[in-house]
């Protein structure tokens, strides 16, 4: 079985987007119906997510990176959270394919380390890791809550994730395991420069506590991007702000179309 893809949109700017752990692509509808006039869109399932469960492709940034970038014209890639660690791989490894880089509250490394305190604190991700073996859905909910803390809005965004979460049904656990170990291990900062010049775009929720404003500029510096913060905004500022996303972002993607 094949990545389930979904095509949005008219717009003559190609766009892949791509979600986070335990998400799918439904969860930019907000966000693909601002961008519908300006953009065609592809929503990607990610490998175990959504209507990609039973694909069987592993969740390791390489081989999706290769499998979307077969399935899809050469576009602009949006990543979400851990799905901008598939979008930057496919940047470095398919740079004739993915056309610009726009990263959406995501960094090349996610946990903190001696010389990365931008980061989370590793044991967060090892915790979900340990959480995930005991009890599955608690441990989606607990990472629900963590997306939505510093939103403006946290009760009404985290009833919109609850109602997407498993929208398309419940993702694979093995799959879930390998984003958490995605999330731990994973350090594409030595690539950033090696993306070309103006090339890529970095937008931070101001109020995020998953991924700090601070570690998404630093990033935006070493790879010569463009950096914006979207006020107000947690984790996931497509569903509280999607017209200040939008706003932000076109700018942008008319000039790397």
């Amino acid at each position: 079985m094949s990545l389930y893809i979904e095509t949005q949109g008219s717009g003559s700017i190609p766009l892949v987007m791509l979600h986070g752990w335990a998400m799918h692509g439904g969860i930019f509808n907000l966000l693909v119906e601002v961008l519908r006039e300006h953009c065609t869109m592809y929503l990607v399932d990610l490998p175990g997510h959504g209507f990609s469960r039973d694909c069987g492709l592993p969740l390791e940034p390489q081989a999706c990176a290769r499998a979307i970038a077969e399935a899809t014209p050469s576009a602009i890639w949006l990543g979400w959270s851990l799905g901008g660690l598939i979008a930057l791989q496919g940047a470095l490894d398919f740079p004739q394919q993915v056309r610009g880089l726009a990263m959406l509250c995501a960094t090349p490394r996610f946990v903190s380390g001696d010389d990365w305190p931008q980061g989370r604190d590793p044991s967060l991700v090892r915790q979900l890791a340990t959480d995930l073996e005991t009890d599955y859905h608690a441990t989606i909910e607990r990472f629900l809550a963590l997306e939505v803390m510093g939103s403006p809005d946290p009760r009404g965004e985290l009833r919109k994730l609850r109602a997407e979460v498993f929208a398309r049904g419940e993702p694979d656990l093995r799959v879930l395991q390998e984003g958490i170990r995605l999330l731990d291990e994973t350090d594409l900062r030595a690539g950033l420069s090696h993306l070309k010049p103006h090339g890529s775009w970095w937008s931070a929720g101001r109020l995020d506590r998953l991924v700090h404003p601070s570690a998404m500029e630093w990033s935006a510096q070493a790879s010569q991007g463009e950096f914006h913060v979207i006020a107000r905004a947690g984790h996931a500022p497509f569903l509280s702000h999607a017209d200040a996303v939008a706003q932000a972002l076109r700018p942008w993607l008319e000039q790397n179309a």
